[in-house]
């Protein structure tokens, strides 16, 4: 599953104790995309403790500023970061974020692809190197890249609260200033693999197959039903995925997932009255003829056969 920006919204208005309409911008409407940027003061009492990221795929782009001691952990690598750092997030790549002290200040701004739309600014967004599948673009910053980035960030924050009719216009240009400012610096230099790299990739596979489940009602849908699925949500080469869980498990990626739309087919069988198509929709088989043939294989039995054999 994936954090949306209303599900990202819910969180700050949380953890802010501030009405939801409070947080959104002003003055923009569909045509123009989602913006917004925050300080993280403004949105979270430092008193409370550490602010996790959950490892999740996210429905937004997200270009931050952090100054404290953080770890970003990828599917298979993790970035250890002493100081200040600017991180590039894309909806294509999970990640997990993880302040290592209290000790935290950050800015960030959030936008939807539909903000940065290539009639908007010339540029197709996931062709930009900084977005690339693949890519874990977290900068550690020297005090000067750091006040330049940061400058940039108070001249949005400004902007967002102007009247100015074409602000939008300006902060796109803003943004895409940010996106240019990130790609001339050099990667992180703590940038190394983990020793536990295929233990990581591992549990964060069974993780992201698990929270697909259960499958509760007829408009929740499966979207990662194949190997390719889940290699490209875990941003690591499909064959790579393959040979570490063939390691850990002694199984391929498809004979997991498969395992578990099996699992998941026979209770949804067993407790809903829903027929073999409802079945076979949620579980994303586009025709019933594809399910009921890969649930045969799997089990010996057709669906119906299954279900009045119950």
């Amino acid at each position: 599953m994936e954090t949306t920006l209303e599900d990202f919204y819910q969180e700050m208005a949380a953890a802010s104790g501030r009405d939801l309409q409070s947080l959104l911008p002003g003055a923009i409407d569909k045509e123009i995309g989602h913006f917004n940027v925050f300080a993280l003061d403004q949105l979270y009492d430092q008193a409370t403790g550490k602010h996790l990221m959950p490892y999740s795929k996210r429905a937004y782009y997200k270009i931050s500023l952090i100054e404290g001691c953080n770890r970003a952990e990828y599917a298979d690598k993790v970035i250890e970061i002493d100081g200040r750092a600017l991180l590039f997030a894309t909806p294509k790549i999970p990640y997990n974020w993880i302040p290592q002290n209290d000790k935290q200040s950050a800015v960030f701004c959030v936008f939807t692809p539909e903000f940065l739309s290539r009639n908007k600014t010339g540029v197709v967004i996931d062709e930009l190197p900084i977005f690339s599948p693949g890519q874990h673009p977290i900068f550690q910053l020297s005090e000067t890249e750091a006040a330049g980035a940061a400058g940039l960030f108070e001249r949005m924050q400004r902007e967002l609260s102007s009247d100015y009719k074409y602000k939008y216009d300006l902060l796109r240009n803003m943004v895409m200033e940010l996106i240019h400012f990130g790609q001339k610096l050099q990667p992180a230099s703590k940038l190394y693999s983990s020793h536990h790299a295929g233990h990581r990739i591992s549990s964060l596979f069974i993780e992201l197959l698990e929270r697909q489940f259960p499958i509760e009602s007829q408009q929740q849908r499966l979207l990662l039903r194949t190997a390719g699925d889940y290699a490209n949500r875990l941003a690591v080469h499909i064959n790579h995925l393959n040979k570490v869980l063939r390691e850990s498990t002694g199984k391929t990626t498809t004979e997991i997932i498969g395992s578990r739309i099996i699992q998941e087919a026979k209770i949804l069988l067993r407790q809903t009255d829903w027929n073999v198509s409802e079945i076979a929709w949620v579980l994303g088989f586009e025709e019933i003829a594809h399910f009921s043939n890969f649930f045969k294989r799997q089990t010996g039995l057709a669906p119906q056969k299954f279900r009045s054999d119950d």
